[in-house]
């Protein structure tokens, strides 16, 4: 029965279930240990939905159901990776209507720049999709060695990857942050903030609903002045990338990830529709989170 029709026949007005959004830790959607929430708010201040707040012990069972999934997920095929990423491509556009209607009515957009958000999200996971059979051959190498030898130089990935994406891009910076990493065989953890946070969680339940292993993605959201000394201190944590023009927090995390010598990646946050730029997306966003293993094999044994 419609609100007109409710108030026509006094029958009492429904009260809508308001969602409360879960963490993403595992392949499964569960309550921060803290108990904590935030409340999400629409541009006028109205009460949208809560939203869970990772804790320390939160981050570190991300930590962990990533570095469980990491092996599995590295062993995978090049091809076999770029079929699962395809398929979260593919599961997002048949969210379409749910995302644009997130960003217009939580995050204030225009209709028009929903719908290019959502669609360069869309094609920025198909573009890092069709990289991960074929960045080995432009990153790697046969090196020329003055003795009996081949001699190859092949990337390889990190390990476990804790990110701390855009707050400005509430859907294609997250995305643009999270395949560059997992494109390699890298298990990330994102440590989602801003004042829009459901994109990031409907994300996690797009990739939830696609073929992509438990562990491999991780989302948590909170405030990275919490989270990312935690992130920067972990021991087994490999590698951070961190998006902001914060000096004070870009200062913290290079200073506290040298004590276990922990590789940093920094970039500025650009304004949204610079996320959306094709100049957004660039193979060398994946060399940023691998290494070179360099291999010598005798000839003709």
């Amino acid at each position: 029965m419609s609100a007109a029709r409710r108030k026509r026949s006094g029958a009492p007005e429904r009260v809508p279930v308001a969602k409360t959004y879960k963490l993403y830790v595992g392949g499964a959607f569960v309550r921060s240990e803290s108990g904590q929430t935030s409340r999400q708010t629409d541009p006028e201040g109205r009460f949208v939905a809560n939203v869970s707040k990772a804790s320390r012990k939160d981050f570190r069972d991300a930590v962990r159901a990533a570095r469980a999934a990491q092996g599995g997920w590295a062993r995978k095929s090049a091809f076999n990776r770029s079929q699962i990423l395809f398929r979260i491509a593919e599961t997002l556009e048949d969210r379409r209507s749910l995302f644009e209607h997130t960003l217009v009515e939580q995050g204030g957009f225009a209709a028009a720049e929903a719908a290019a958000e959502v669609s360069s999200a869309v094609d920025r996971v198909f573009w890092y999709a069709g990289w991960a059979d074929k960045f080995t051959q432009v990153l790697g190498n046969v090196n020329p060695v003055a003795s009996p030898f081949f001699n190859f130089s092949m990337p390889e990935p990190m390990g476990v990857v804790v990110l701390l994406p855009s707050l400005r891009s509430p859907l294609v910076g997250l995305v643009s942050a999270i395949l560059p990493a997992i494109v390699s065989g890298n298990t990330v953890v994102a440590l989602v903030d801003g004042e829009l946070l459901t994109p990031a969680l409907d994300l996690g339940e797009a990739i939830a609903t696609s073929d992509v292993p438990g562990g491999v993605v991780n989302i948590l959201t909170g405030r990275h002045a919490e989270l990312l000394p935690h992130a920067a201190a972990h021991m087994d944590v490999d590698a951070v990338g961190l998006w902001s023009a914060d000096v004070g927090m870009r200062t913290a995390l290079q200073t506290a990830a040298a004590d276990n010598v922990k590789r940093v990646r920094v970039h500025d946050d650009p304004e949204r529709a610079a996320w959306r730029d094709p100049a957004a997306e660039s193979l060398y966003r994946i060399d940023e989170f691998v290494e070179i293993k360099t291999a010598w094999h005798p000839i003709g044994t």
